[in-house]
This record gives C-alpha cells, sequence and structure tokens, in this order.
C-alpha cells in the first residue's frame, strides 16, 4: 500500500491501516528517537507518544515526504522529553570555545555504527541533543536555539564540545586497539 492511501485510510480511521503504518516507520524512527534518548525505554516512550500525535495530526499532512513529516514529529517528541527533565545552561561564553575537532577521518575508520551510536549516547544531554540536530538532522544553530531556548552561541557551544567530546572517545577507542 502506497503511502497516500495509507495517510487516506489512517485519516478515516482505519485501524489497520494505522498498524501498516506504524509498522512500516517505526523501526526508522525508533533509531530517531534513540538519538536523543538516554536509555532505549526512553526512546521507546517517545517513539509511543510521537506515533500518538502522528495520528491524532495526519490530518494536517499536507504530502511530500511522509517519512520527513514523522521524523519531524518524534524529533520534536524527543525534544519536548528532554526539555521535561534537563535545563541547557546559556551562560557558555563562545570565545573559550575551540573549534578544533575531529580532522582526521582515519579515527573512524573500522568503527561499526553501533559503537558510534553507543559514545553519542555517552555524551552529555546538551551535547548530545545538539549534536545530532545539527550533524544529523540538520538543523542550523540557530533553529536550535529557538527549539531548546537557548542562544545561538550556546548551540555552537554545545556542538563544538560535543565534537571534542566524540573526538576523545575515538581517539581513546583507537589507542585500545
Amino acid at each position: 500500500m502506497n503511502d497516500s492511501i495509507l495517510v487516506k485510510k489512517c485519516v478515516n480511521g482505519d485501524q489497520r491501516a494505522q498498524r501498516a503504518l506504524f509498522e512500516k516507520f517505526a523501526p526508522k524512527m525508533l533509531g530517531v528517537c534513540l538519538r536523543y534518548a538516554k536509555e532505549k525505554n526512553q526512546a521507546e516512550d517517545s517513539l509511543q507518544e510521537g506515533f500518538i500525535k502522528v495520528f491524532t495530526k495526519i490530518k494536517k499532512y499536507k504530502g511530500g515526504s511522509l517519512e520527513g513529516w514523522i521524523r519531524k514529529i518524534m524529533i520534536n517528541t524527543s525534544l519536548d522529553n528532554i526539555r521535561k527533565t534537563h535545563k541547557f545552561k546559556n551562560n557558555v561564553n563562545i570565545d573559550e570555545v575551540d573549534y578544533k575537532c575531529i580532522e582526521n577521518n582515519t579515527i573512524i575508520e573500522g568503527l561499526a555504527a553501533a559503537d558510534l551510536l553507543m559514545i553519542i549516547n555517552t555524551m552529555p544531554v546538551g551535547y548530545r541533543t545538539v549534536f545530532n540536530m545539527f550533524a544529523i538532522e540538520g538543523y542550523s544553530h540557530k533553529e536550535i536555539g529557538k527549539e531548546l531556548n537557548v542562544s545561538e552561541n550556546t548551540s555552537k557551544s554545545q556542538y563544538s564540545r560535543a565534537r571534542m567530546f566524540l573526538k576523545n572517545k575515538l581517539e581513546a577507542k583507537k589507542i585500545e586497539r
């Protein structure tokens, strides 16, 4: 069943279509939620809450990439859950940040995606959130600042610190090998 038919049936409340939509997109969207959550059960909670929003807002879907529309809802749901439990510091001086980060891409050669995800999940919540939004989801620092209610400079510094954190962890893994 193609996406447009699936959406129409979901708008009409067809439970089989809702289940099909969930089964089609849940695995990818769980991956999105996992990038923002510290633990799998938190990601699963965000996934469930996100799909509830998908089904209640499906009438507002205007076309385009259904996966992209659902992804945006999952990201926003994950961010809402982060906002409930964490405060972002807005007192970082951008001039203090060292922007020299991962120059040597050979560090990540041979590193499995699961290993990289595990390292990202060990980041402090602010670093992890900004890193995911900027490096993976493609948000600008201005957009991140607006979403997280922090300054654009705070977003930049959190991203820079996330990259430095990642670089240090990757270098440590390289030394282990």
